[in-house]
């Protein structure tokens, strides 16, 4: 028998003991062994629930006790989540996660102890909740050389950018709808700001690229700007506004972003809509492969941390994770790189037209019935080219970028 911790029973940890006590048969089958929760760490108290009798308050008990072998670890920040992880690793204890700040942050540093003791920490569900995708980098992807990622990875974000395209509704009246609708917080800036994105891309990208990959470092702006005229072009467009989290290998360089941008109807990730997530990777032996499914909610996230345990189960006495080396990989600034951009300017004389003309050079006008403005598509040039011609030419209210699908 494999006696196991749950640290944290709110949504995730709650789900984690329904889906181990609901698959208790398969999951046994699949790890060898009898799996068993006995202690969950609260401050909270559960009175009527059956959890209740292993609830505990302390860590101490979970980390001094020898028959707990592996800690599911569902808290959520850092601390005391990097402490307690730290502790357990350092006691001999395997520990899987589904909490992506933690991981962001210190996710080398806790593979490093994990590996040298010949244990696991393990992160499936910190990214796309219940899509496998660091299995897959883990492992079936190793003999690739992984050039890009490219993924919808919030799926509140993801849910209101397709109301506001189907129905279009403006930004705030979305936002509403979808705190109503519990995909949202009520403070919503982590997804609506993109910072939540910023810190999977950064997890994938360290995975992917074998370097730490800083999450302050990468680029990151959110959909709080987008409106219901941009749907209007991108309608006109026939294109799709996705907010992406985007990660690029060129030579020995590297790019990161979050942004929203503009994708084709031929791009696979234009079609993800509502609150489903999808990563794109493109390896240079595989070329594209893309993983789809719900990337939050209660039992797609344990299905994955419970995936996790079983695999941890299954390897008590060696390490199978890839590490990604503690040493920072230094991210190119963005206004190196180069893509099309999508322009509105608050003005519609023909003078206006021709200068946009003149500063910007071959560009494709926008038609979408709108007054008082105009729209246009850039050929391909740096951000910084961009940045310099959009303050010569004044009057823009609004840029989204264009992805361009090479593969």
């Amino acid at each position: 028998m494999i006696k196991i911790a749950v640290l944290g029973y709110g949504t995730v940890g709650s789900g984690v003991v329904e889906v181990i006590n609901t698959n208790h048969a398969s999951i046994n089958k699949k790890a060898g062994d009898e799996i068993e929760v006995k202690y969950v760490l609260d401050l909270r108290d559960f009175p009527g629930d059956p959890i209740q009798e292993k609830i505990v308050h302390d860590f101490d008990i979970i980390l001094n006790d020898p028959e707990i072998r592996i800690i599911a670890e569902v808290m959520g920040g850092v601390e005391p989540a990097y402490t307690f992880t730290k502790k357990a690793l350092l006691a001999g204890k395997s520990v899987c996660t589904s909490n992506k700040e933690l991981v962001a942050a210190h996710g080398a540093e806790l593979l490093e102890i994990a590996r040298e003791r010949d244990i696991n920490y393990m992160f499936e569900a910190s990214c796309g909740g219940g899509i496998p995708i660091i299995r897959p980098l883990n492992s079936s992807l190793t003999a690739d050389e992984i050039d890009e990622i490219a993924g919808i990875l919030n799926g509140t974000t993801n849910y209101m950018l397709t109301k506001m395209a189907k129905e279009g509704s403006e930004y705030d009246d979305v936002l509403k709808e979808a705190q109503a609708a519990g995909y949202a917080e009520r403070n919503p800036a982590a997804d609506v700001e993109g910072h939540d994105a910023c810190r999977k891309i950064a997890i994938l990208s360290s995975l992917a690229f074998g370097r730490q990959v800083d999450f302050e470092d990468i680029y990151t702006e959110g959909i709080t700007k987008i409106s219901a005229a941009d749907f209007k072009y991108a309608k006109a467009m026939d294109k799709a506004i996705k907010l992406l989290g985007y990660s690029r290998r060129e030579e020995d360089q590297f790019w990161a972003m979050v942004a929203p941008v503009l994708v084709d109807p031929s791009d696979p990730l234009y079609s993800v809509n509502d609150v489903f997530n999808a990563i794109f990777v493109h390896g240079n032996v595989l070329g594209n492969a893309m993983f789809y499914g719900k990337g939050a909610g209660k039992l797609p996230t344990a299905s994955a941390v419970v995936a996790d345990i079983v695999d941890e189960a299954k390897h008590l006495h060696r390490s199978v994770m890839s590490f990604w080396s503690t040493k920072k990989l230094e991210l190119t600034d963005i206004s190196n790189s180069s893509r099309k951009f999508f322009v509105r300017v608050a003005e519609t004389s023909e003078d206006k037209r021709k200068k946009a003309e003149e500063i910007f050079g071959k560009i494709s006008f926008v038609e979408a019935g709108l007054e008082g403005e105009f729209g246009f598509v850039t050929e391909v040039m740096t951000e910084a080219e961009y940045q310099k011609k959009a303050e010569e030419l004044k009057d823009v209210i609004s840029m989204i970028r264009i992805r361009h699908v090479e593969y």
